[in-house]
């Protein structure tokens, strides 16, 4: 994987900033984000020309209480009782996007899993695995990263967990 270039260095995000100083190598993807689109990961996908099965979204739910951050391919769906399970709740549910938000310290559209305001318990699609790289919100709408699933998971401390359904 190719390391970032000076124009890339400029697309400085919390997510790029981790990456950077975490010595990871990894792949900055810029498009341009079209607000009407109806999904912002099939936008990502389609934009960048990657399978949408290589494009992952991230995600907030609140388990028992707990904010946790579910990243699932952009093609599929969370399993809220399978993230449940993954971090050993019983129930989960989607988080309040203004919460989500809050806490993360990205926009809804632009959550990326890496360099969060806060750090929160992360569950990485065991899907993620197939791939040599995958894609990620790089922390503000229009803007990817590329890596590799091992680093991502090293990075946020996730879990491997099928919690994504087709």
């Amino acid at each position: 994987m190719a390391k970032k270039t000076k124009k890339q260095q400029s697309a400085g995000t919390p997510a790029t900033v981790a990456l950077t100083a975490a010595g990871t190598a990894f792949t900055v993807h810029a498009y341009e984000h079209d607000p009407a689109h109806p999904s912002y990961g099939e936008e990502a996908a389609e934009a960048m020309g990657v399978s949408p099965d290589r494009v992952f979204k991230t995600l907030v739910a609140d388990v028992d209480g707990r904010l946790t951050v579910a990243v699932v391919p952009v093609a599929g769906q969370l399993d809220l009782k399978a993230l449940a399970a993954a971090v050993g709740g019983k129930r989960a549910a989607m988080a309040d996007p203004a919460l989500a938000e809050r806490t993360t310290g990205y926009v809804r559209g632009g959550i990326s899993p890496l360099g969060q305001r806060k750090s929160l318990p992360t569950v990485i699609d065991a899907s993620a695995r197939q791939h040599p790289t995958i894609c990620v919100s790089a922390g503000r709408r229009g803007l990817e990263v590329e890596l590799a699933p091992g680093d991502l998971v090293a990075l946020t401390g996730a879990v491997l967990a099928p919690v994504g359904r087709a």
